[in-house]
């Protein structure tokens, strides 16, 4: 459905049509052109001479289609994805609830029938399982490029949907503000739009150049995915048995041919090989190879695993194929994984669900659901002090009706937000990321009449008359917030009073019966900005402002006498200031930058258990795609998330690695990483698509540890629990070798000067890459008056030394290279209990308290050259479940 008319350009042969903008009232619509779009391919081949190679003609027209195709395609996504990019804002990805209602008012009033039919359609309905399955399709891969900076911070943050500064100019600007005041979504509609003016007509069917026509769109410039041509034999005649098996056996024998003759990183041509071979095989009747290529298939291409087809052909072996099956190690691995095993059930409840205002009442973990669901709050703690703010006095449960009325009361203020409207002349004051949350009504204070506002950063007076800006405060700087009452003939009026760290004058503002819920909410901010500077989190200051809103919105749904009472069950940071520790000691103090959360936007915090940081090019004006450093984080139950490391914003959300706990990452090449599992898997994740379509499945214990070798060909060795350690070629993902280390225990493994350094608990044993033992360090030998076992260990070549860690010890042992029969030298740390990991940086080993400093059991290291001071060496530290945040240290050598 298109309003209005589509612009036809024969002059350069491309079409003009009308696209969905983000928001009709944040930016002017956006026009998406194809460059080229040549839909006759004889007016396209009118200027060049007539060809007389068949074949060549043949070929071009193939790919003059196959390029119309791609162009179509990705326009027509585009198209798509602009009118339901924000479907995502009212998803609930934890109970699989999608808010249509508030979805459609957010759409412009003409265009909701449409949206109300494409809502109900099957098609639709397949979309929302993909987006709440975080499937990893065309449409999230064009949402992860697209994002704006704006975007990954409001990830990251998780704070209330806000206008910002930034989008009120913008918006200020746009005529279609006046039309649209909340800032609603019109479909595709060019009376709003200017027409470009048209370059002079040019008679010719030759190009026009149109790199700087219409610099207001986006040129859509794709090149169409390779393909490749595969043929087949020619079919034996007459259709008789034996010629039909000796056609299988040809087709057999041009596929693999054609599979040795691959490179060794087209592994996406490759599976399609796989796929066809023993689609072949299994026509041919040869159920054990079509197994093994299926196998093959399973670990290079999970996206055309067919499952259901290996399920029936395991059903269907005869008993002797059967057990010839289970003698072969990689086939009853798959039949474990496939047959035995075929996944967790579907859930009852794994439809996509519309949200609906609750009709009984709710107990505390079914206040929390509908919470969740109704996109107010995802925190549970969070809504676990709502639920005491809202039963105060009370049972402790929650009858609907004032559900329904907090819930209204909570999106009142949304779309009050959405209207705000500051002048030019007060938005020069902001910065272009402050949002405005809170409106007083007019008030008389000491620097005139007019509304308190609040942004995330500061206090500022919207006066009245003439509208202008006065500075109150900002949160950093006040000093004292008390709230009282002053003499107004008969009357007491009551008053807020903020007196600032760096003026004498202090602040008064008559603000009656809202002077109350003020004084609570500027003593949030204050004492969440306060944490947020203290420990260098400014996760502190959103969950600041989310209590605010709240108590806001308990006020209104409440409006008795003891509302005020009930919203101070909220005030959490300003009873915390006092309680937490203010400051680190010394040296984390001077090393720590700031925090950042993994765990925003999940209902509680994960620990996070293995960090891998990926070099790139760290300016962030390069326009090279993918270029930027990342930071992978893996937390529990398998879920991944990555940091742009150049400005720690969120690159892509948690998206699902198996359903184990990951124990280890590596970079393999460019554009891999290995995740070892607890589940004994390791998952194989494409940097630049964000997704998981490889799995290695030949450990049969949980996998511990990965060490790469590059060179050529590069090698990944990756060992288990078990006490194995597979060597991997990375561009075939084959096993080059293998070889059992005796008593299992294998935790972790490192590759030094051509040789494996593995450390199994109750030695440290130095083998060559083909297992052949060269040294042991029993820790039986050392250790002779209490049982105890290595829980890890570092390599300092440089110094021939071996640092150690050992379970329950409060030292560090360090061993020379050159002899491990010596005695160790002890390294007593103070007020240590247990060192959990260590990490090299520089000439420096920094390490972790396993007793105290438990909760930071995840390191990785990054060095950057600093223009003129030498090297900046950054920690970087992930927390245990009960913060669930990565500490970033720094330090300039």
């Amino acid at each position: 459905k298109l309003h209005g008319l589509i612009l036809i350009n024969i002059d350069n042969r491309s079409v003009t049509f009308p696209a969905h903008g983000v928001g009709c009232g944040q930016r002017p619509p956006v026009l998406f052109r194809v460059q080229s779009l040549q839909l006759h391919h004889e007016l396209d081949l009118a200027h060049q001479g007539a060809s007389t190679d068949l074949n060549g003609g043949r070929a071009r027209r193939r790919a003059w289609q196959q390029r119309l195709n791609c162009q179509v395609q990705h326009a027509a996504l585009q198209l798509l994805f602009s009118i339901f990019r924000e479907v995502k804002n009212h998803l609930n990805y934890e109970h699989r609830v999608f808010n249509s209602e508030e979805f459609l008012k957010t759409r412009a009033p003409g265009d909701q029938q449409f949206y109300r039919q494409v809502l109900d359609t099957y098609m639709f309905h397949s979309f929302l399982k993909a987006r709440l399955s975080r499937r990893m399709d065309a449409f999230a891969q064009m949402d992860l490029h697209t994002q704006s900076e704006e975007d990954r911070l409001n990830g990251m943050l998780a704070s209330p949907r806000r206008p910002t500064i930034e989008k009120m100019a913008s918006r200020k600007s746009s005529p279609l503000h006046v039309a649209h005041r909340r800032m609603v979504v019109s479909m595709p509609n060019l009376q709003d739009i200017a027409i470009p003016e048209l370059p002079a007509r040019n008679s010719s069917l030759r190009k026009v150049d149109t790199a700087d026509y219409g610099s207001g769109s986006i040129v859509v410039s794709v090149a169409p995915k390779p393909t490749y041509t595969f043929k087949i034999p020619e079919i034996h005649f007459p259709l008789v048995s034996q010629c039909v098996q000796a056609y299988y056996s040809d087709c057999v024998a041009l596929l693999s041919k054609a599979m040795s003759l691959l490179a060794p990183d087209n592994s996406a041509l490759l599976a399609r090989y796989f796929y066809l071979r023993g689609a072949v095989h299994l026509m041919h009747g040869q159920l054990l190879d079509a197994l093994l290529d299926f196998q093959s298939l399973y670990k290079t291409d999970i996206r055309i695993f067919p499952a259901d087809l290996v399920r029936r052909t395991v059903a269907s072996l005869s008993g002797p194929q059967r057990a010839q099956a289970e003698r072969v190690p990689e086939l009853r691995r798959l039949i474990s994984e496939v047959v035995d095993k075929p996944g967790e059930a579907p859930k009852p409840d794994d439809r996509v669900k519309n949200f609906e205002l609750p009709k009984k009442h709710m107990q505390l973990d079914d206040f929390v659901k509908r919470v969740q669901e109704s996109g107010v709050v995802k925190d549970t703690n969070i809504i676990h002090r709502l639920f005491e703010a809202l039963t105060v006095g009370h049972q402790k449960q929650i009858d609907p009706e004032t559900f329904k009325d907090f819930y209204n009361c909570w999106k009142e203020a949304e779309a009050e937000a959405q209207e705000v409207s500051l002048p030019l002349s007060v938005v020069e004051h902001l910065d272009k990321n402050e949002c405005v949350y809170k409106l007083s009504s007019s008030v008389k204070t000491n620097r005139g009449v007019g509304k308190i506002a609040m942004t995330q950063k500061r206090l500022f007076l919207l006066t009245e008359g003439r509208p202008g800006y006065v500075e109150i405060s900002t949160f950093r700087n006040i000093e004292e917030v008390r709230s009282t009452t002053v003499a107004f003939l008969l009357l007491r009026i009551p008053t807020l009073k903020i007196k600032m760290a760096s003026k004498k004058e202090v602040f008064e503002a008559n603000l009656k019966t809202e002077c109350d819920l003020w004084y609570l909410m500027v003593k949030e901010m204050w004492a969440g900005k306060k944490l947020a500077d203290d420990h260098k989190d400014p996760q502190y200051i959103q969950q600041a402002l989310t209590h605010v809103l709240l108590m806001d919105a308990v006020v209104g749904t409440l409006q008795s006498p003891g509302a005020i009472y009930a919203a101070s069950k909220l005030s959490y940071f300003d009873k915390m200031k006092n309680e937490m520790p203010t400051a680190f000691p010394k040296t984390t103090s001077e090393t720590l930058k700031h925090k950042i959360n993994p765990s925003a936007g999940e209902t509680l915090p994960h620990a996070v258990d293995v960090l891998l940081y990926t070099p790139g090019h760290l300016d962030p004006a390069e326009k090279v795609a993918d270029a930027h450093p990342k930071l992978w984080c893996a937390l529990n139950e398998g879920k991944v998330t990555v940091f742009d490391a150049s400005s720690w914003t969120i690159h892509q959300h948690c998206f699902k690695v198996g359903t184990s706990k990951l124990n280890c990452m590596a970079m393999a090449e460019q554009n891999q990483v290995w995740v070892g599992a607890e589940d004994s898997v390791i998952y194989i994740l494409n940097a630049h698509s964000m997704s998981c379509n490889k799995q290695l499945t030949d450990h049969r214990s949980s996998v511990t540890d990965l060490a790469v070798q590059h060179g050529t060909p590069s090698k990944v060795y990756s060992c288990s629990a078990d006490g194995t350690v597979l060597a991997w070629n990375v561009s075939s993902l084959r096993v080059t070798s293998r070889f059992q280390l005796p008593g299992g225990r294998l935790s972790s493994i490192s590759l030094h000067d051509g040789h494996l350094w593995c450390c199994t608990g109750n030695s440290i044993v130095v083998v060559t890459s083909s297992g052949l033992l060269c040294q042991e360090l029993k820790i039986s030998e050392n250790f002779k008056e209490t049982s105890t076992s290595f829980l890890s260990f570092q390599l300092l070549p440089e110094q021939e030394q071996l640092w150690t860690a050992c379970a329950g010890r409060d030292s560090i042992y360090v061993w020379s290279l050159k002899d491990l029969t010596q005695r160790p030298q002890n390294v007593h740390l103070q007020d240590c209990s247990e060192v959990s990991c260590m990490i090299r940086v520089k000439k420096q080993v920094s390490r972790k308290d396993g007793g105290k400093g438990s909760w930071w059991p995840t390191w990785t290291t990054v060095k950057n050259p600093v223009l003129g001071r030498g090297t900046r060496i950054t920690w970087l530290s992930g927390s245990g479940r009960g913060e669930g945040k990565i500490a970033i240290l720094e330090k300039v050598e």
